[in-house]
C-alpha cells in the first residue's frame, strides 16, 4: 500500500461531495476525517449526520442551486455518490430516473460549467446503456453521458453489491445476496467476477484515490481496479 506523505505546505485538494447520506457517501465523509491531504465539503438537499471528528462543511441547497455553490467552492474534483433505490422511489420509473441520472448529470454539468475538471461517480456493475434490466439501463445511460461531458478526468466506479449499513432500505433478496455472498462470490468467475460483492468503505476509498489521480482521461473501474485504487490511496499523516 502506497503511504506517500503529503508534501509540506502543499495546499489541500478541494473536493465536492454529493450523496453524502449514502452507502458510499458517508463512507468517504468518514474517511476524510483527519486527512490534511483533502479538504471535503458536501452537497446536499437535506443535513447530514457527521462522524465525530469530521471538520467540513456541509452546503445545504436545493439541486437547482447547486451550480451556485459549486461556483463558490470552486473544488478541484467533485465526487458523485448519489442515488436512490427502486423502493425509496417508489418503483416508479421517472421517480429513479430523477435521481440516478438527471440529477447526476445536472451536478456533472455544473461542475464543468464552473471548472471542474475532475469528476468521480459511483455507477454499478453491469451498467449498459442497451441493458433490459431498467436499472442497469439507467446507470449505462448516465455513464455514457457522464463521457461526453469532456471533463480533463473522469472515473466511473462500478462496483457490485455493495455491503454496509443501509439503514433498513434493502430487499429482501438484497439482504440474502448479501448474507450468501460468501459462499456466492468464489463462484463468480471470468466476466462474472464483477458482480461480487465488496465493502462500501473500499468503493469510497478509491473513490478518494480517483480525485486525487492527477493523470486526465476516462476511466471505468471494476471491482478489482476499484480495488488497485483503495489499496494506492496514501495514508494520512497522523497514521
Amino acid at each position: 500500500m502506497s503511504s506517500r506523505p503529503v508534501t509540506p505546505g502543499a495546499q489541500p485538494l478541494r473536493i465536492a461531495l454529493a450523496g453524502g447520506s449514502g452507502l458510499v457517501g458517508s463512507e468517504v465523509i468518514r474517511l476524510c476525517v483527519g486527512r490534511e491531504d483533502v479538504r471535503l465539503a458536501a452537497i446536499a438537499r437535506a443535513e447530514l449526520p457527521l462522524p465525530p471528528g469530521a471538520r467540513m462543511e456541509v452546503f445545504v441547497a436545493d439541486p437547482a442551486n447547486w451550480g451556485e455553490v459549486l461556483e463558490a467552492l470552486r473544488p478541484d474534483a467533485v465526487i458523485c455518490a448519489l442515488g436512490t433505490t427502486w423502493r425509496k422511489a417508489g418503483r416508479d420509473e421517472a421517480a429513479f430516473r430523477a435521481i440516478d441520472q438527471e440529477l447526476v448529470l445536472a451536478l456533472a454539468r455544473a461542475a464543468k460549467a464552473h471548472g471542474v475538471e475532475r469528476f468521480v461517480s459511483v455507477s454499478a456493475a453491469g451498467a449498459d446503456a442497451h441493458a433490459r434490466n431498467f436499472y442497469l439501463r439507467v446507470k449505462g445511460e448516465t455513464d455514457s453521458a457522464l463521457a461526453r461531458i469532456s471533463f480533463g478526468r473522469l472515473d466511473v466506479l462500478r462496483p457490485g453489491l455493495l455491503h454496509g449499513k443501509r439503514d433498513g432500505d434493502r430487499r429482501f433478496a438484497e439482504r440474502l445476496a448479501i448474507i450468501a455472498s460468501p459462499l456466492i462470490d468464489p463462484l463468480l468467475t471470468g466476466p462474472r467476477r464483477a458482480y461480487r460483492s465488496i465493502d462500501a468503505a473500499l468503493v469510497a476509498r478509491a473513490a478518494l484515490q480517483c480525485a486525487l489521480r492527477l493523470a486526465r482521461g476516462r476511466f471505468m473501474h471494476d471491482n478489482d481496479a476499484i480495488r488497485r485504487a483503495a489499496r494506492a490511496l496514501p495514508l494520512p499523516l497522523d497514521r
